[in-house]
């Protein structure tokens, strides 16, 4: 059931924007760990359907070498368990992050610092709700 409603909240909103965002190149959109979790990953189906003709999304990418639950967590919990993201793959120099939900902010923005350790330019992060900072 859950592969079906994030596939519609995509086709309604990431979708539609990928459809009316311009660049003056093609870059590249990851979603964070998309680790697939009971038969799909909610940030996969997200980022794909970011595909456009400046957008090409890219899977498999940035991944969490802790894979500790944040979920419920506090942001002191977060701060004090990072996910120590590695960045893999051929990716574009300008990359757009993905994820499903903003509690914290603290996963986007290890996501961000790994990214731009690798050389690589976080432009912005996409995601379908932010619950508020906690």
């Amino acid at each position: 059931m859950g592969y079906y409603i994030y596939s519609i909240l995509a086709e309604n909103s990431l979708k539609l924007f990928a459809q009316n965002f311009e660049y003056s190149d093609v870059i590249s959109s990851i979603a964070v760990d998309d680790n697939v979790k009971s038969g799909y990953s909610h940030t996969a189906i997200l980022n794909k359907s970011l595909q456009s003709k400046y957008i090409k999304p890219e899977f498999n990418s940035l991944r969490a070498n802790n894979n500790i639950s944040y979920s419920g967590k506090s942001r002191e919990f977060r701060m004090m368990n990072s996910r120590d993201f590695t960045l893999k793959g051929n990716l574009k120099k300008e990359i757009i992050v993905v994820d499903d939900i903003i509690t914290t902010g603290s996963t986007l923005s290890q996501a961000i610092s790994c990214i731009d350790k690798s050389d690589k330019n976080a432009l912005f992060c996409l995601t379908l709700a932010d619950a508020g900072r906690k």
